[in-house]
């Protein structure tokens, strides 16, 4: 696929950024059933070429709080809104052939959209996509390189659209913030080691390692360990017990629902949780303690998909297609930015909504740099990283 490395329209995006501002928070839990993976929540538009979008999931399902969970809601509030018949298919397992089958199953049931949210998904967009040229497909964090990975003949993705992000940029300003904030005893439990989480990690270490520097702060150190998993289970909440019975303060979760291991155990201690891809404040300090989330390093899934849905109800969908766009910063205004924290920040006199948007202004201008890398733990000076590699 011929790569273009480009931004949407800012326009679209704000308003689209105004659209969901209002959801990110995921103050209520839809129910999974578990009995059927389909939910038709609208009816057609009439016509036999109405648009019709199925989102399908990836390891977790609609009630992960996090990936899924924003990518269905935002799919299903576009629906709702433009009277445009909606379903959502769960795999019946982690596996390629079962994420084939799903969306070959809402193809067979007319659904020309397809939504689908997380790198897994490379192969069997690979497989299916040239066999449906009429079918238009939605992926977010499906790279290039993972759409040319597999097999021997040349990926045709003329009918594929992806947006990648610059995750490391979100984790940079968490842990900026974290040290700014006072913390010294930070964690990053991440889900698995996939690229996006990586960058996520990455950039939260170059942003704890900066705010050090700046501040002058002796004793920063960050204990780093992927669950290599997307959910929370006993096991990694006990290492995180470990964790905060060892000092640290605030760890960054990021992973699907492994937040809930992090959250946990901070619960038991009265620590602290740094939560991801959405402002989690609402579902963590709901369940698990007021005050208990610092920030949120957030990237636009929601603004993504009712961008491109619209995009495609207004018959543009060939401004779309066969392009990769990688998703940032597009303005000084940390609002109108792909990658930011929340408003639910716990702003405070280290780091203010001001200083934060003086440090959105210079990564935006590029007089503050952020390795993209995922090969190698980013180098340090001021603080400690801990790397303990895989916990399961």
């Amino acid at each position: 696929m011929k790569k273009f490395v480009s931004t949407l329209l800012a326009g679209l995006m704000a308003m689209s950024l105004v659209a969901c501002g209002g959801t990110q928070n995921n103050t209520s839990t839809p129910t999974a059933d578990s009995g059927s993976t389909e939910q038709t929540t609208t009816e057609t538009t009439g016509s036999d070429e109405a648009m019709k979008v199925a989102m399908v999931t990836d390891y977790g399902d609609i009630t992960d709080q996090s990936f899924n969970q924003t990518t269905y809601e935002a799919s299903k509030a576009f629906c709702e809104s433009n009277g445009v018949e909606f379903t959502y298919k769960k795999p019946a397992s982690d596996a390629d052939a079962d994420r084939v089958a799903s969306i070959e199953e809402a193809i067979e049931e007319g659904y020309n959209v397809i939504v689908m949210p997380g790198f897994a998904f490379a192969n069997a967009i690979y497989e299916v996509a040239p066999l449906y040229p009429d079918t238009k497909f939605v992926a977010l964090d499906v790279s290039e390189g993972d759409l040319t990975a597999y097999g021997e003949r040349e990926f045709d993705g003329s009918n594929v659209y992806s947006a990648v992000y610059q995750e490391e940029l979100a984790g940079y300003m968490a842990g900026y913030a974290a040290v700014k904030l006072g913390y010294k005893k930070l964690g990053f439990l991440g889900g698995m080691a996939v690229p996006a989480v990586i960058r996520y990690g990455f950039g939260f270490v170059q942003g704890a390692e900066a705010a050090a520097k700046e501040a002058g702060v002796d004793g920063v150190e960050i204990k780093y360990a992927y669950g290599n998993q997307f959910f929370g289970d006993p096991d990694i909440t006990a290492a995180m017990d470990t964790w905060y019975s060892d000092g640290t303060e605030v760890v960054f979760a990021c992973g699907g629902g492994i937040f809930t291991s992090a959250a946990e155990a901070a619960a038991k201690v009265n620590a602290k949780v740094i939560g991801v891809d959405v402002d989690q404040a609402g579902t963590i300090d709901g369940s698990y303690g007021a005050g208990m989330t610092v920030t949120s390093a957030m990237k636009g899934l929601a603004p993504t998909v009712q961008t491109l849905l619209s995009e495609i109800k207004a018959g543009n969908w060939d401004k779309y297609k066969g392009k990769i766009e990688n998703l940032g910063l597009v303005s000084e205004d940390p609002s109108l930015n792909y990658v930011q924290l929340p408003t639910s920040t716990q702003w405070a006199d280290g780091f203010t909504e001001a200083d934060y948007k003086t440090l959105v202004g210079e990564l935006y201008k590029g007089t503050r740099k952020v390795d993209s890398g995922t090969e190698t733990m980013p180098a340090t000076e001021a603080i400690k990283v801990d790397d303990q590699g895989n916990i399961k």
